[in-house]
């Protein structure tokens, strides 16, 4: 017997639940969340996954969706408007629209098969991610109201996808739950993958860990950013500050960029870079590219490099997630705008500063505004050339889906 047909199942008896006006309001504006402060009455007191109806004053069906007794977000918003039932021909449904959202990206002919399946909350799993690695998927967890479906859910992947493989992961916030003999990394499907999985974008090969690489095992948000850098790099030396496992700096390599430096904290992690660079080594740019990795705090490295008097046509920034909780917004436009001043420096005149945030509690005009200032007391001034967001993999239906900016940007030096 596997663990799925031991995880409990989906209690029969819904619960009624009534909220306040001002959040039915914002239900039937697409918000996938609904917090505890805004309920005002339920049915009974229900467990962790069961399913919970939303009615209004009237006793007329306004949403239903997943219930977390633990939880400040009390229930998870799955479908709004007109009664459904929630059964494996709606998980079929709701996949399928998430599969033709994503228009060609994965299709036969396409030259990408690592990808965002299902962006949680964006694609009506709230609280849950579908990635793909060729055939290997990888679903993550961000709350236990997805166990008493996790069976169904699983068998509708198998017959939608047909994968070798599906690997559970489990958000740090999970740790404390009680998850019914489900492990981080354990396969819900199919083998556990005893080596990283090959998988390629845009027809460059990387490697994922799926078992214990950070997120599901790649950085799949930047890819479009990745390859815009890549198409701006022919003949350029290029400085990849929190470079991770080295996606912009094998794009770059494939563009043509004569040097890539990786720079990052991380050694097993610049180790894996390294063997991305070699993945696609076939790729006479990528061969004829010299890669060069600096581990270190990515301040201090940058430090290094300005007193050393090293410039570089493209310097990518793209650090992790500065701003956890509201409380860190502050701290995190000054540590952005710390390695801009950085950056600015490292960049030769009219060369390329691409600087990203992954913060979702930071607003995209509070970034550009943090990285435009702090550029200009440096003393150099930014030309825009693009501002990026979301890939069509990561889609943003509501207004806090989205957290990914990016900022394209020529540097000059300010007259004196």
């Amino acid at each position: 017997m596997s663990v799925l047909d031991q995880l409990p199942t989906v209690s029969e008896k819904r619960m009624a639940v009534r909220v306040t006006p001002d959040a039915r309001r914002q239900i039937a504006a697409g918000h996938p969340w609904i917090f505890n402060e805004s309920i005002t009455s339920i049915s009974h007191r229900g467990v962790v996954g069961d399913l919970a109806v939303i009615f209004d004053n009237d006793r007329n069906f306004v949403a239903i969706g997943l219930w977390d007794p633990g939880s400040p977000i009390r229930i998870r918003v799955l479908h709004h408007g007109k009664p459904a039932t929630i059964d494996s021909a709606f998980w079929q449904q709701r996949i399928a629209a998430a599969v033709e959202r994503r228009g060609s990206l994965g299709g036969d002919g396409s030259d990408t098969n690592g990808y965002r399946v299902l962006n949680g909350e964006n694609d009506g799993f709230p609280g849950l991610v579908l990635d793909r690695y060729a055939d290997t998927l990888v679903l993550k967890m961000y709350s236990p109201v997805w166990i008493p479906h996790l069976g169904q859910l699983t068998r509708v992947i198998d017959e939608q996808f047909k994968p070798d493989s599906v690997v559970l992961r489990l958000a740090r916030t999970m740790a404390d739950q009680r998850l019914h003999g489900l492990t981080e990394g354990m396969a819900l499907l199919g083998e556990v993958p005893t080596e990283p999985v090959l998988f390629t974008e845009h027809g460059l090969t990387f490697e994922a860990d799926v078992v214990h690489g950070q997120k599901t095992g790649h950085f799949l948000d930047q890819r479009e950013n990745r390859a815009l850098v890549g198409s701006m790099s022919a003949g350029m030396r290029v400085l990849d500050v929190f470079s991770a496992t080295g996606g912009f700096g094998v794009y770059a390599a494939a563009g043509g960029a004569t040097r890539v430096t990786s720079v990052d904290q991380s050694e097993p992690t610049l180790a894996v870079a390294e063997r991305n660079f070699a993945h696609n080594a076939s790729l006479p740019n990528v061969r004829h590219c010299e890669h060069d990795s600096m581990v270190g705090d990515a301040y201090e490295v940058m430090d290094r490099l300005i007193q050393r008097r090293k410039h570089y046509d493209i310097v990518v920034v793209d650090p992790p997630a500065f701003a956890q909780r509201k409380s860190n917004i502050d701290r995190a436009l000054h540590a952005y705008g710390q390695l801009t001043q950085r950056a600015v420096q490292l960049v030769r005149t009219d060369g390329l500063l691409v600087q990203a945030s992954c913060s979702s509690r930071i607003e995209a005009d509070q970034f550009y505004a943090t990285v435009r200032g702090s550029a200009q007391r440096a003393g150099y001034d930014l030309v825009e050339v693009r501002r990026t967001g979301h890939a069509i993999d990561h889609p943003v239906t509501f207004a806090q889906g989205g957290y990914l900016k990016a900022l394209f940007a020529r540097v000059i030096p300010l007259e004196h």
